[in-house]
């Protein structure tokens, strides 16, 4: 038995995928959403041993999250196969942040949980979210494992001066504002596939990761490790993004507290109502480039920013880590559209960036090199899959001896 269910829990949903961690297929994912509201919803996708899928959609009401795993479990029972029979061995659970203490997939106690609730000040967001699914989860499936995945622990092997502020070290260290990053699981999975791609060791890679989805980041990652990220204190920090604004000089948020907006004011601005949605007014990409195609100079200029801040970034890192081996898009932008993957390459063939058209611009789905075979710099196109990652985390944890 390998069955891993993976969680990711939001404050009113809950993604669920059940896993075979021996060969990766998918038994089985769903959604349930709305939770706390007056009508909720849950999704449900099964794939049975011949391969044939069944759906199930239905309106419930999800008070909180344990009615809501409730209903999944029945839902499982309705599919024809139940999560017992599935050879459920452990529960992996995304978790935002984890500090500087969980640098690794960490078996969940009360001990655990406790410190995850502590940490909800630095993700207030998220890690709430997060423990109430544990919380939940552990509930319903209390006869087995429950494992932490954290996204920043991939970045916790950065160095002292690439996580650091400069900022009076005894602030810092009473309130732990340093860097930590995110999509630490993502950029990790991608880096390694990224290597297989190449047939090459990751020990001997030194890649640069764009993760570009509606949160956004990069990450510098010299043989397997990661060495810098883009993301900071928190996934403000950064690359433009769909609705967060990523950097920004400080001293223009004095100047607006000065100007009259208070904390939560500001939180909504840099969140919800900045990055590709403050610039152009929409925050699907798809939107902005029709925009941008048809004349509009709000939507031209949102995606100027958006390569540029990439652009700078990609700098950085390769100044950073001495060279790259490599340059790896993934997540929905990075894998879906080859005009930001374009703007981003272009004018680097100094570097040794040399972009194949038609490479780029094809749709197959599987990890691919987009750049000429003569380019010094490989550029891929690689899928992310952080619930498989979840999975190999936690059945690595529930095997070791």
């Amino acid at each position: 038995m390998s069955a891993i269910l993976v969680v990711n829990s939001g404050s009113s949903s809950i993604k669920y995928q059940l896993i075979d961690a021996r060969s990766e297929q998918r038994l089985a994912s769903g959604l349930i959403e709305r939770i706390g509201q007056a009508e909720g919803r849950i999704e449900h996708r099964s794939t049975a041993l011949g391969g044939d899928e069944t759906r199930e959609e239905r309106i419930i009401t999800v008070a909180d999250h344990a009615v809501g795993f409730a209903a999944m479990i029945e839902a499982f029972a309705r599919s024809g196969r139940s999560i017992g029979e599935a050879g459920l061995v452990a529960v992996g659970h995304r978790v935002v942040q984890g500090g500087s203490e969980f640098v690794a997939p960490t078996l969940i106690d009360e001990r655990v949980e406790a410190k995850i609730l502590e940490l909800s000040t630095l993700a207030p967001l998220h890690n709430p979210a997060n423990l109430q699914a544990i919380i939940a989860a552990r509930g319903a499936f209390p006869d087995i494992p429950h494992v932490a995945v954290f996204d920043t622990a991939f970045h916790q092997t950065m160095p002292p001066e690439a996580y650091s502020y400069a900022i009076d070290a005894e602030v810092a260290r009473e309130h732990g504002v340093r860097k930590y990053g995110f999509h630490g699981t993502s950029h990790q999975v991608v880096a390694r596939r990224a290597a297989e791609c190449l047939g090459r060791p990751v020990s001997r890679l030194k890649q640069i990761v764009l993760h570009l989805g509606n949160g956004a980041s990069a990450c510098a990652v010299d043989g397997g490790r990661s060495v810098d990220t883009s993301m900071g204190l928190t996934p403000l920090e950064g690359l433009v993004m769909g609705t967060r604004s990523g950097d920004i000089d400080p001293g223009g948020l004095l100047h607006l507290l000065r100007a009259g907006y208070d904390v939560a004011q500001l939180d909504e601005l840099l969140n919800k109502r900045s990055g590709l949605l403050g610039l152009s007014g929409s925050l699907d990409m798809r939107d902005v480039q029709e925009a941008a195609a048809h004349g509009d100079e709000r939507a031209r200029l949102a995606l100027a920013v958006y390569a540029h801040r990439i652009r700078r970034y990609l700098g950085a890192y390769l100044v950073e880590l001495g060279g790259a081996d490599a340059i790896v898009f993934t997540a929905g932008v990075g894998e879906n559209v080859p005009a930001v993957r374009a703007d981003v390459c272009a004018g680097l063939e100094w570097f040794g960036v040399r972009i194949d058209p038609e490479r780029n611009e094809s749709r197959e789905r599987a990890a691919r090199r987009i750049s000429t075979d003569d380019s010094r710099i490989a550029v891929l196109v690689v899928p992310t899959d952080e619930e498989a990652e979840i999975a190999r985390q936690t059945w690595q944890v529930v095997t070791a001896p």
